[in-house]
C-alpha cells in the first residue's frame, strides 16, 4: 500500500478515487467529497473539517481520527467501515451504509445519524443526539450510552446489552429487539413494536410498552412506570419491583411485587384474557365499565 502522509488538501473531490493506501496525520480542508469512490484505506489520525468525506467508499478504517461539524452528511452509500477512538462531531454522518464497525466512539451530535443502514456493531460509544438508527437493522451494542430522542424508530434485529438510553419515545415501530442489563428512563418507550425483550433492566417511563404485541420482561424494575401495557397482548411480565399503574392490557401475564393501579376497561379488553399477580395487594381498582353502569 502507498503511505501518504502530514498533508493538507482542500478543494473538491482531492483524492477522489483513491485505492489501497495509508493516510496519517492529513488535514482535509474547506472542499467538498474529499475521498468519495475510495477503496481500501487505512485512514489514521486525521481530520475531516468539511461535507462528504466519505462517499461510495468500501473497505475503509479509521483510528484516531475526528469529524468536524462541518463534515455533516459524511459517510453515506458506505461498505465495510471500521471507526476507532475517534470524535464525531457532525450529524448526519451514516446513511444507508453496510457492515459498520464502532469503538472507543463520541458522537457530540448524532442528530439523524445511522438511518437506513444494515449490520451494525457499536461497543463503548456514547452517542448524543435525536433520531438516532432510524429505520436500520442488524444491529449490536455493547456498552453504550445514548442521550437522545426518538433512537431506532423503526430498527429491527437489534440487541443492546449493558446500554443506557435517556430517550424519549426511544424503540417505536421496532421488531425483535433484545436489551440485556440496560436502563432505560424516557417517555413512551416502544410503542407499536413487537417481538421485544427486556431482561434485567431498569425501566422509568410515563405511559411506556403499550401498543405491542410478543413483548417480554424478565427480571425488571420498573420505576415510576405508569399506565403500562396499554392494548398489548400476549405480555410475559415478570417485574421485581412495584409498577405505578396499568391500563388495559390485552393478553398475557404480568406479575409484580406490587401494582399501585390497575384501570381495566371491559368494552375495550377481555379482562380474563390477562393474568394480573400482584404480590402485595392492588391498593386501587378502576373498571371503567363498572362506573359508567353506575352512572346510568
Amino acid at each position: 500500500m502507498q503511505i501518504i502522509k502530514e498533508k493538507y488538501f482542500e478543494g473538491e473531490r482531492p483524492l477522489y478515487g483513491l485505492s489501497d493506501t495509508i493516510l496519517e496525520n492529513i488535514t482535509f480542508g474547506e472542499g467538498e467529497s474529499p475521498l468519495k469512490e475510495t477503496q481500501s484505506l487505512e485512514i489514521k489520525s486525521t481530520i475531516f473539517k468539511y461535507k462528504y468525506p466519505l462517499w461510495y467508499s468500501n473497505n475503509i478504517k479509521v483510528a484516531d481520527s475526528t469529524f468536524e461539524t462541518m463534515s455533516r452528511s459524511g459517510i453515506w452509500y458506505t461498505n465495510n467501515i471500521s471507526i476507532k477512538n475517534s470524535d464525531l462531531q457532525a450529524p448526519k454522518l451514516f446513511r444507508r451504509c453496510k457492515h459498520i464497525s464502532l469503538d472507543h466512539v463520541f458522537f457530540s451530535n448524532a442528530e439523524e445519524t445511522m438511518w437506513t443502514c444494515e449490520d451494525v456493531k457499536i461497543k463503548n460509544t456514547e452517542i448524543n443526539g435525536d433520531y438516532f438508527g432510524k429505520d436500520s437493522s442488524d444491529i449490536y451494542m455493547e456498552n453504550v450510552h445514548v442521550i437522545g430522542n426518538y433512537v431506532f424508530d423503526g430498527a429491527k434485529n437489534i440487541v443492546c446489552k449493558n446500554c443506557s438510553f435517556v430517550s424519549k419515545d426511544a424503540f417505536w415501530n421496532c421488531e425483535n429487539v433484545t436489551l440485556v442489563d440496560c436502563r432505560l428512563d424516557g417517555e413512551y418507550l416502544s410503542w407499536n413494536s413487537s417481538d421485544i425483550i427486556f431482561k434485567n433492566c431498569i425501566i422509568e417511563s410515563n405511559q411506556g410498552l403499550c401498543y405491542m404485541d410478543r413483548v417480554t420482561l424478565e427480571n425488571c424494575i420498573l420505576n415510576q412506570t405508569t399506565l403500562a401495557f396499554e392494548k398489548c397482548s400476549n405480555i410475559s411480565a415478570t417485574i421485581n419491583s412495584k409498577i405505578t399503574s396499568v391500563k388495559n392490557p390485552i393478553s398475557g401475564v404480568i406479575k409484580a411485587k406490587k401494582i399501585e393501579t390497575l384501570i381495566v376497561d371491559s368494552s375495550k379488553v377481555t379482562p380474563r384474557d390477562t393474568q394480573i399477580i400482584s404480590e402485595i395487594p392492588i391498593d386501587k381498582r378502576i373498571s371503567v365499565s363498572d362506573q359508567n353502569q353506575e352512572g346510568e
